[in-house]
């Protein structure tokens, strides 16, 4: 089988990547054509538009930055995937949206997977990330071997539409987590302790999390390095949000997280990454979250 990647940024490039190092045949394509440069010299195929791709692939696996991107570029596979092929979704979309793109596929005979991960860039690198998938069974189980190429655990997790559910519910807790350690280290550090030792002692504790270890150690850094930026966890705060609304659930916490990244958007932009919440209580209060021996970015 012959899949094609499209979207090689922070995320696809390492995922197409480790579809390459198990064997598969791999078609790539990005508006950056240098980023495919790494995944050509491994054996990656160039193409230079969807469509070419759609021509040479039985199956076309995205990882792109909005709904809006991901609507173009189907449309664009579209005129050409042969019916019967496979588009697997990888980028966060609503269930709403994920629906009405896999119903326009419908109409070509493309049959559709979703398939986003959680995790962090990090843990895609090595072939590690959790990947969340909905779909028909059989579609799941034709796909299982890249699946298990690109990710460790995988969950199905029933139609197609529950895996955009799931990726948002993971997405806001990562986010309230983040908020809640942000807080938890300005403590300590106004609190007058070692914050590399205080990391240590939480990381060791009932109140650790894997934002914690995680983003918490990028903090102490001050890269915030995270590789995923404040208009992303806009995105997805939103997203769960609006099923808060759909499902009757009131979501406190999650809204008041919101808001914090509604501010540091004010105050970095929307480009900025999203550990950088840290930053605005550490300019509110004047005080830095700086200890030594911590990563700038993640390995």
């Amino acid at each position: 089988m012959i899949y094609g990647y499209i979207g090689l940024g922070n995320l696809g490039g390492h995922l197409a990547a480790s579809l390459l190092k198990a064997g598969f045949a791999v078609v790539v394509h990005d508006r950056h054509k240098h980023l495919s440069e790494r995944l050509v010299a491994e054996g990656a195929t160039w193409a230079d538009s969807p469509e070419e791709m759609a021509r040479q692939c039985d199956a076309v696996i995205t990882c792109l930055p909005s709904p809006s991107v991901s609507d173009q570029v189907l449309n664009q596979l579209l005129s050409d995937l042969r019916p019967g092929s496979t588009w697997i979704e990888m980028s966060t979309l609503s269930r709403d949206e994920i629906l009405r793109l896999a119903a326009v596929a419908a109409r070509h005979g493309v049959r559709v997977m979703e398939l986003p991960v959680t995790g962090g860039v990090h843990l895609a690198a090595h072939g590690k990330i959790t990947m969340l998938a909905g779909g028909d069974k059989d579609l799941f189980e034709t796909h299982l071997p890249a699946l298990e190429a690109m990710g460790h655990k995988i969950f199905h997790m029933g139609t197609l539409g529950n895996a955009a559910i799931i990726k948002v519910i993971t997405n806001m807790l990562a986010f309230i987590h983040l908020k809640a350690c942000s807080e938890a280290l300005m403590l300590a550090r106004r609190g007058g302790l070692d914050l590399g030792q205080a990391w240590h002692a939480i990381k060791a504790s009932s109140g650790n999390s894997f934002v914690h270890e995680t983003e918490g150690a990028l903090i102490l850094n001050g890269s915030y390095d995270v590789a995923f930026n404040i208009d992303l966890a806009l995105k997805d705060l939103g997203f769960a949000m609006a099923f808060g609304r759909e499902f009757g659930v009131p979501l406190d916490l999650a809204g008041v997280t919101q808001q914090t990244y509604v501010a540091a958007k004010a105050a970095y932009g929307g480009n900025a990454e999203s550990p950088m919440i840290a930053k605005l209580l550490e300019d509110l209060l004047k005080t830095d979250l700086r200890a030594p021996g911590f990563p700038a970015r993640l390995e």
